[in-house]
């Protein structure tokens, strides 16, 4: 057998078996200096912990506006009455707010993945090598997308909310600047997939490239541009409910108020919504990609 059948033969299996070691290294690695420093530790009572945890998540406190206590009194430890609570009307107002706390997050992820995306149109083109963009605008578009995939979105949260201030712009702005990376990487991918003989054709005849692109490129990109908007989407809504976290609103905040109170019941609350939210969009997403498909 010659080597360069050898080589087809036990080469791909040789690399795959070279690359489960480094990885098996790279666990062991991880684990031992874990270890060595005692950072595994489950704590003094874990199980008793993760009991009485799962008994208060197992009681989300949007129940209590049907089976509250209509008449919860708060005393002090010598027994004197401080005040009186009607859970079921304390409970639907708070199932208000987190209504207007989903539809803020909806609205971050919405918007910020827009704007993700319009930021990383012209970077892709740019990027994409079939295209032959001028060399240095290629690397630095290249460099831009490089840069914002990077940065996680929480570390573009906590510095956009240091120069906007609170609320949901520095979020908008957070998701589109991290998404804007995720988005060129896509769309370029999808461009470069492209079949050359159509473009080369439109070329031939003189167009500029505006009329190649708008003529022989976008009409055959955009099912996979818009099944990309779709997917980076989804992810930004599951992404956006942590950035209330440092400021910028939605549910992430409900979430910050409720573990600093150990509410859990609430937390739960917050969790099942965010839950159906996102598969719901995972659904209708779906729904559509197979209808682009």
């Amino acid at each position: 057998m010659s080597s360069h059948a050898l080589r087809q033969r036990f080469g791909g299996r040789l690399g795959f078996l070279g690359l489960t070691l480094l990885y098996a290294l790279l666990v062991g690695a991880c684990l031992g200096t874990l270890a060595r420093e005692d950072e595994l530790s489950l704590g003094r009572n874990p199980v008793a912990n993760l009991l009485k945890t799962a008994g208060e998540f197992a009681q989300p406190s949007f129940l209590d506006v049907w089976f509250g206590n209509t008449r919860l009194e708060y005393r002090s430890d010598d027994g004197t009455l401080l005040r009186v609570e009607n859970r079921q009307e304390v409970e639907t107002d708070y199932l208000a707010g987190l209504a207007r706390a989903t539809w803020t997050t909806i609205s971050i992820a919405t918007l910020g993945s827009l704007l993700g995306a319009l930021l990383a149109l012209p970077l892709a083109v740019l990027t994409a090598r079939n295209l032959n963009a001028p060399r240095p605008l290629a690397w630095l578009a290249k460099g831009l997308l490089d840069i914002a995939r990077s940065i996680h979105t929480l570390v573009f949260g906590l510095v956009l909310v240091g120069i906007v201030g609170l609320g949901p712009t520095a979020g908008i702005l957070a998701i589109g600047l991290h998404s804007m990376g995720t988005y060129g990487k896509l769309f370029a991918e999808a461009i470069e997939a492209l079949d050359m003989a159509a473009i080369d054709a439109v070329r031939s005849v003189g167009a500029t490239p505006d009329q190649v692109f708008f003529n022989a490129v976008w009409p055959a990109v955009l099912p996979q541009f818009v099944s990309s908007h779709l997917y980076v989407w989804e992810f930004n809504i599951r992404d956006s409910t942590i950035l209330g976290l440092i400021g910028a609103g939605g549910l992430g905040l409900l979430i910050t108020e409720a573990t600093a109170l150990f509410q859990w019941g609430r937390l739960a609350t917050v969790l099942i919504v965010i839950v159906l939210m996102v598969s719901a969009f995972d659904a209708i997403s779906r729904r559509i990609r197979q209808a682009l498909s």
